[in-house]
């Protein structure tokens, strides 16, 4: 486990705490809380990038791609 100082602005450290009260939370939601939104963004923006890098690929093409790609994955599974 890593420790990060972060500096917060005071309204949305107050609101997401509160959040986090209302749901009941609990000693370390806070820590799950922050790592779960940093998953879900980073995830968000490498949605964005992969998007924006295949603007021009025609439907035909995408589905190609993605049909190599789960039989490549099938074939190296173990």
């Amino acid at each position: 486990m890593t420790r990060w100082t972060l500096s917060i602005p005071d309204d949305t450290d107050l609101a997401v705490r509160s959040f986090l009260a209302r749901r009941g939370g609990k000693k370390g939601d806070l820590s799950k809380f922050a790592t779960e939104a940093m998953r879900r963004e980073m995830l968000r923006q490498t949605i964005c990038d992969l998007q924006a890098r295949n603007a021009d690929l025609n439907e035909h093409d995408a589905e190609e791609l993605a049909q190599e790609a789960v039989t490549w994955a099938r074939a190296t599974r173990p």
